[in-house]
């Protein structure tokens, strides 16, 4: 993606401090060097499904004010029912022209029921990038382990969702381009459009919804299964029904772990190269970040900014 920006890393959703769900959505690899604030003409938004029928129920959409004299503010609205399917940001304000914190210290909003930080945070994605690029020749190196992202990390009692604990959960990025919200990235399982998308169907996936997802991927994702691990037509069935629709599944009754939720300690580029290789290739072992807050907004302090 030429607009670092734009680029959704990665979707975290776990419960904490007693009963509060926290969602959390990434973006920006290698931020701030991709760009040093969020996008102003686009709707940063987290989807949930409460009814299990893959499309929006609830949305929590962020939009920017532009970044001027080094600072930005955001704008968090959340939409129900029909609004919510809209990629357009609307439904009420939660908080109004808050502060993106771009320093070491997390600003945190409170605004009724809701906790909201945005801002500059430390990449909590590990993994041995380099390896994988390598035909899983392992490295022993932490491609995340110095690299910051923007986050932005939202919690709330779990009974604001839905009474019901198994919730979906999926992200998405829209731009405004000549006057049109455009979608540019959307997902919840990570690594599934690196592993699984060729790149001339990319375009179409971002813009497609999670309830079309089966219909239109089941055949050509098992065709990678069967190239990549061996599976036959059943088995590849029974794989991918776990990314498939892209929703991440969380029954908050249950600790999470992914493919339940996601917490950032979980070594979520391992599991899914058991998938895609049903398990013959070796781990790599790269471990967790350390540097992970236990408290809200759970995201680790940023790294100093490489010098040009």
């Amino acid at each position: 993606m030429d607009d670092g920006r734009l680029d959704m890393t990665d979707l975290f959703a776990f419960t904490t401090d007693g009963d509060r769900t926290v969602l959390i959505v990434n973006a920006n690899p290698v931020a701030p060097t991709m760009g040093d604030s969020f996008h102003p003409d686009a709707v940063y938004r987290v989807n949930i499904d409460t009814d299990g029928d893959h499309r929006a129920d609830v949305a929590f959409s962020f939009v920017f004010s532009p970044f001027q004299d080094g600072r930005q503010t955001f704008t968090l609205y959340r939409a129900d029912g029909e609004q919510a399917r809209s990629h357009e940001a609307g439904g009420r304000e939660i908080v109004t022209d808050e502060p993106v914190a771009f320093g070491p210290e997390p600003v945190i909003i409170h605004s009724g029921p809701y906790r909201v930080s945005v801002g500059l945070r430390s990449d909590p994605f590990f993994a041995d990038l380099e390896g994988i690029g390598n035909d899983f020749q392992w490295t022993g190196k932490d491609w995340g382990i110095d690299k910051n992202i923007f986050g932005i990390v939202l919690d709330m009692p779990s009974a604001e969702l839905s009474p019901d604990p198994v919730i979906g959960v999926w992200g998405r990025i829209s731009v405004r381009r000549d006057g049109r919200l455009t979608s540019v990235d959307r997902g919840a399982h990570p690594s599934v459009t690196a592993y699984f998308n060729q790149e001339d169907a990319k375009e179409a996936y971002n813009a497609g919804e999670p309830a079309e997802d089966w219909d239109t991927y089941l055949e050509p994702w098992s065709a990678v299964l069967a190239h990549t691990g061996g599976y036959d037509a059943d088995g590849a069935e029974r794989t991918l029904r776990t990314i498939l629709p892209d929703v991440l599944r969380y029954d908050r009754s249950k600790p999470a772990a992914y493919p339940n939720g996601r917490t950032p300690t979980d070594d979520v580029e391992t599991a899914r190269i058991d998938m895609i290789s049903r398990g013959k290739v070796a781990h790599a072992n790269i471990p967790p970040h350390t540097d992970l807050l236990p408290e809200f907004p759970h995201l680790g302090t940023p790294h100093p900014t490489p010098s040009a």
